[in-house]
């Protein structure tokens, strides 16, 4: 059984309601969710489910199922006392949530702005980072990489997605940046995100959640460049207001 992703469409949905379809030792799975599962370096989302016969259930992580395609929402505190077939209500930790998302959109941004290939990454709520193949260890200045990560923050890029087919992807490689994370392919299509009128600014596969705009991210920091191999460098960001 495949659920329906409302948080795929849009971002910004912080409840919807939903069927149970199955409880078990593993998590619950409804027929649609607007909570993102673990994936692609960000965290899945926390929150309740409510039913009108039970108290509100704490959710505490949300990850695909093993077939892929059903999305577990796994209880924070154990046994949840729901049964399929039951209707709930869905709601995010959207605290959480929107730093995630404006946490993601950042590190596209960075990205963008650093021209070699990504061999990690994460996405926090108060830190990311992103870790390049970079073959010179002085190619990257932090102060001068600071200033232009928050120059396009203050340019209010609008961010919007499209999806391409599989094919298109294959015609052109030069999207994905990501060496070691491939985007999933096989359904017959690939989902972009693009930043900047036709993603000027940074145009690639990306199935997570983000903002609409450059200018909901905030103002940055850039806390540390680091060593982790001959050529792998770490990038970490930061939101430079407090939480």
């Amino acid at each position: 059984m495949r659920t329906a992703t409302l948080f795929r469409d849009d971002a910004y949905l912080r409840a919807c309601e939903a069927q149970v379809v199955e409880v078990g030792p593993e998590g619950i799975v409804l027929d649609r969710t607007v909570f993102y599962p673990a994936a692609g370096g960000q965290p899945g989302d926390s929150g309740t489910l409510a039913a009108v016969s039970a108290g509100p259930i704490a959710i505490g992580a949300t990850v695909y199922a093993a077939d892929g395609a059903a999305i577990l929402h796994v209880p924070a505190g154990g046994a949840a006392d729901l049964a399929a077939g039951m209707a709930v209500t869905a709601g995010l930790d959207w605290e959480r949530r929107s730093r995630h998302m404006r946490m993601h959109s950042a590190l596209h941004l960075l990205c963008s702005l650093i021209p070699y290939p990504v061999t990690g990454g994460s996405v926090g709520a108060e830190e990311g980072r992103l870790d390049f193949d970079i073959p010179d260890a002085g190619a990257v200045d932090r102060d001068a990489l600071a200033e232009a990560l928050n120059a396009l923050v203050a340019a209010d890029h609008p961010i919007a997605t499209r999806w391409i087919t599989d094919e298109e992807l294959a015609g052109n490689p030069g999207l994905v940046r990501t060496m070691k994370v491939k985007p999933p392919t096989g359904s017959g299509r690939v989902r972009l995100v693009a930043i900047g009128a036709d993603g000027a600014v940074d145009l690639q596969p990306c199935g997570g959640t983000h903002v609409r705009a450059t200018g909901e991210i905030g103002p940055l920091a850039v806390t540390k460049i680091e060593k982790k191999g001959r050529q792998n460098r770490r990038v970490r960001i930061r939101f430079a207001e407090p939480a």
